[in-house]
């Protein structure tokens, strides 16, 4: 046998899990694209990417997007799909219904199986990422496909039609992610870092076990510099799932991950500035 054809044959032989984000690409590099492509590398996840949005963004705030067509999102989803494939896919900004609607018929073509639905309505600035009617058409399209939908406290309360005062006690919060179990997604990671509290007290539930609520609990770090920590949190789930982790697993995992990124978050800019995403490996291995 040849050398190169031996080499070929063991490469096809070892092959790394796959994760694909559907987002918006973020010039400043602390979420959106970047910041999956950066987590799915570090949980050693092979990362490709579908942009639906470029943003002229930096840490002050998001000062121009500009959508790519709805039909180059798909055309993007197409190429990847039909030649690679995925073993775990990612949703963040689709910024019209066109982008959602392109993204579903995709996913229902290529039969995805481990979905991760990331809501995002807004940039951490407040700026619009999303319309009405995209909003909406992700919640009728996409959540009942998803495998995880990991919205943080306003998102879940945009998705229910709740004003977020109404949240008071943990155990709303618990009943809040039951009732976002209803709108199909097999599992809810309903995130509390919108929530006071001296720890950081994120809510998991599962269609499997309706009843049963999880409580994952962490250290809340005083920092300013948080910027997306919500992409990161959806990204790290995925990366897990295309590992092969059980849903819950991959929940409790990527709170992890996010702390430790949280906990060695750093200014970046004149603004908010940017998690870092080596922190959970640099960790492990000063622990070891």
């Amino acid at each position: 046998m040849r050398e190169g054809a031996r080499l070929s044959r063991e490469a096809s032989a070892f092959r790394r899990p796959l994760a694909l984000t559907v987002a918006g690409s973020d010039s400043g590099g602390g979420a959106g694209i970047q910041a999956d492509l950066k987590t799915f590398q570090e949980f050693g996840v092979y990362g490709m990417s579908v942009v639906t949005a470029v943003t002229a963004q930096n840490s002050l705030g998001v000062q121009r997007v500009d959508n790519v067509s709805p039909d180059m999102v798909e055309a993007q989803l197409e190429s990847v799909m039909s030649d690679i494939g995925a073993d775990a896919v990612k949703t963040g900004m689709l910024p019209a219904t066109a982008h959602v609607e392109a993204a579903a018929r995709s996913f229902s073509r290529h039969r995805v199986k481990r979905l991760i639905v990331d809501p995002v309505g807004a940039a951490s600035d407040g700026s619009p990422l999303m319309d009405g009617g995209a909003f909406e058409a992700m919640k009728r399209l996409l959540l009942p496909m998803a495998e995880v939908v990991t919205p943080n406290l306003p998102e879940a309360c945009r998705l229910l039609g709740v004003h977020s005062g109404d949240i008071r006690t943990m155990t709303d919060m618990e009943r809040l992610a039951k009732r976002l179990l209803a709108l199909g997604s097999r599992h809810v990671f309903l995130k509390g870092g919108h929530w006071s509290g001296e720890e950081a007290v994120d809510v998991f539930v599962s269609a499997k076990r309706p009843g049963e609520t999880k409580r994952f609990a962490g250290p809340r770090y005083p920092t300013p510099h948080t910027h997306g920590t919500g992409c990161t949190t959806a990204s790290a789930i995925a990366a897990l799932l295309a590992k092969g982790a059980l849903p819950e697993e991959a929940c409790r995992e990527a709170k992890a991950f996010v702390a430790a990124a949280i906990s060695e978050a750093f200014a970046l800019g004149e603004g908010t500035g940017s998690l870092w995403h080596g922190a959970f490996a640099e960790k492990r291995r000063f622990l070891r």
